[in-house]
């Protein structure tokens, strides 16, 4: 009779992973989850106008799920393991410096909408685990741009042009280390335009971290 109510009870507060639903480890995304996920141990995915860009995994299967759930369907816990799997990266990658982690925004409307940027969640857990500042104020969305996943790469550079400004209240160090954290890099244009606005305003020490990438081919040499 104990035995069958401590299965209850595992079966009650052990928590699920949430792609295969197994309740083994009392995690959202178990070992053998995990394993499935296409990591990239390539220390540089590309260089987009002088600044090094790094991607932790390519966009399939499980990382796919991850990010659209996370992004459109209020499923804020997986923000967690977009942050861990970065932290794990950056961990491993030895960067050896202070960052101050700048998600990349989404505009006030989108915001309504969703009510959350998936990339300020994300921000604040990679915080906790990493003790990097996050200034999610900074950098802000003053354009409301197409969806870019159906452009081509011309309409995205049109598409993101002139996006983003800088909000000067939330201003960092001109010496200080910036690190742009996305979810995906596809063709590389809202990060090659966040990169120009501030390297045109001082900004010179970056680095840009993205989750993930469709494939390391698509990575490579997009803008010198």
């Amino acid at each position: 009779m104990i035995n069958l109510i401590e299965k209850l009870l595992n079966l009650i507060y052990t928590r699920p992973c949430y792609f295969c639903g197994s309740t083994k480890e009392d995690s959202i995304l178990c070992s053998d989850c995990r394993k499935k996920i296409n990591f990239i141990s390539k220390r540089i995915n590309t260089n987009i106008l002088g600044v090094d860009v790094y991607s932790c995994t390519v966009y399939e299967d499980i990382i796919k799920k991850l990010i659209i759930e996370l992004k459109y369907y209020n499923k804020k816990k997986l923000s967690l393991i977009q942050a861990q799997i970065m932290f794990d990266y950056i961990k491993n990658q030895n960067f050896n410096k202070n960052f101050i982690i700048l998600p990349v925004p989404i505009h006030k409307n989108r915001l309504k909408e969703r009510k959350y940027n998936h990339m300020d969640l994300t921000a604040d857990h990679l915080s906790k685990l990493s003790g990097f500042k996050s200034n999610k104020n900074f950098i802000i969305r003053t354009k409301d741009t197409l969806k870019q996943f159906n452009l081509n790469k011309e309409e995205r550079e049109n598409n993101i042009k002139g996006a983003f400004e800088l909000n000067k209240k939330f201003a960092p160090d001109k010496n200080s280390n910036l690190l742009i954290i996305d979810d995906i890099i596809a063709t590389g244009t809202t990060l090659k335009e966040i990169i120009m606005l501030l390297k045109s305003n001082g900004y010179n020490n970056i680095t840009a971290l993205t989750f993930s990438t469709p494939n390391l081919k698509s990575v490579t040499n997009f803008y010198n």
